[in-house]
């Protein structure tokens, strides 16, 4: 292996991210270090930690609210270009997708939790809300997850036909209802009220289980069955 005659005593600021996920490991890295390996560099008056650490404290230090910016914003951080930016944003997209499959491993639905854990990676952050089915078996393992419709902030249309299509399709014995509220509430409108009741009742007319309702936000989530009002 080819050996460097630089000491890393003397590396420059900006690369001495690097030299601790080399010694110490991945996990030792705060994110402000994290996203200065992604960005490489700083400006004229900021090292690549310094400058990494201003962008976090742009959106409160939460990584989800970086996750969704969009190039403009971070381009008017000084010494952000647009590859920076693209950079930033394309690594925290392959995160958002590695939870959105870890989720898919959770192959058989024990608790409401359980769902919201299989969905907040792919309806939670949207800024639009989405109608989505979750179909099971008879063990309650998932069969499949079916987008069913995608509307604006204030609502989506839901067709029971297509529901139960699928469901006999897949040969599913339940299912479970699951769409996002954009606007953070975990209040349930009298239409998601209106529209579970009548899945339900569709649901045992063909002896298929619509076993809850859950509502998914960015950081929770509301269970009909949990609540008590299923």
């Amino acid at each position: 292996m080819e050996q460097s005659n630089f000491p890393i005593t003397n590396w420059s600021e900006d690369d001495r991210p690097r030299e601790k996920l080399m010694l110490k490991g991945k996990s030792a890295l705060s994110d402000a270090e994290l996203i200065a390996i992604l960005i490489g560099s700083g400006n004229r008056n900021e090292s690549a930690v310094d400058l990494s650490k201003r962008i976090l404290g742009g959106v409160s230090n939460n990584l989800n609210a970086l996750g969704k910016l969009s190039i403009a914003p971070l381009t008017q951080y000084k010494g952000i270009g647009e590859a920076k930016a693209i950079s930033i944003i394309a690594a925290l997209e392959l995160g958002r997708r590695r939870r959105a499959e870890e989720a898919v491993e959770l192959v058989k639905i024990t608790s409401s939790k359980a769902i919201f854990e299989l969905m907040q990676p792919i309806i939670g952050e949207l800024a639009h809300e989405e109608f989505w089915i979750v179909y099971l078996n008879n063990s309650n393992k998932v069969l499949s997850k079916e987008q069913l419709s995608k509307g604006g902030i204030t609502g989506t249309l839901v067709d029971v036909r297509i529901v139960f299509k699928k469901a006999l399709e897949l040969s599913a014995t339940a299912l479970i209802l699951c769409h996002n509220h954009p606007s953070g509430t975990l209040v349930p409108s009298e239409a998601d009220k209106h529209i579970t009741k009548k899945l339900k009742l569709a649901g045992e007319s063909l002896e298929i289980k619509v076993l809850d309702h859950v509502i998914v936000t960015e950081n929770s989530y509301f269970s009909f069955v949990d609540s008590g009002i299923f």
